[in-house]
């Protein structure tokens, strides 16, 4: 059993790593076109958000207890913020910083619902 789980994780890793390698040889042409100055720089952020959100979807997933899983998905969510901070420069539409202004307040108070959850009290407490 320890080698099929030892295999499965392997295998795992492997397509991970694929897909993380596919994702930085593969040019997102509407974000990352060539007229902006500092694209090197837009594509290192994008990508260390994207691994930093994969590291939170796997603690969501194999968190050891539920307040471990809690704060992954609100340290999600602040990720996603990030990600429309982003998207608003070199799109140019400041739309983006709407919806992350909005994922913000929406996680916020979905933490306190969940914090008060585990706590064992009702909403109206």
């Amino acid at each position: 059993m320890n080698r099929i789980k030892r295999q499965r994780y392997f295998l795992g890793f492997i397509v991970w790593f694929f897909l993380f390698a596919v994702i930085l040889v593969l040019d997102i042409p509407i974000l990352f076109h060539s007229k902006l100055p500092f694209i090197a720089f837009f594509k290192r952020c994008f990508m260390i958000l994207l691994a930093s959100a994969f590291l939170c979807l796997y603690r969501v997933l194999r968190g050891p207890t539920a307040a471990d899983r809690i704060i992954a998905i609100d340290i999600l969510g602040i990720l996603i913020v990030g990600f429309c901070a982003i998207i608003v420069i070199p799109t140019g539409r400041s739309w983006y910083i709407d919806i992350g202004i909005a994922w913000s307040l929406q996680s916020f108070i979905s933490t306190l619902a969940l914090a008060k959850y585990m706590e064992g009290k009702d909403l109206y407490e």
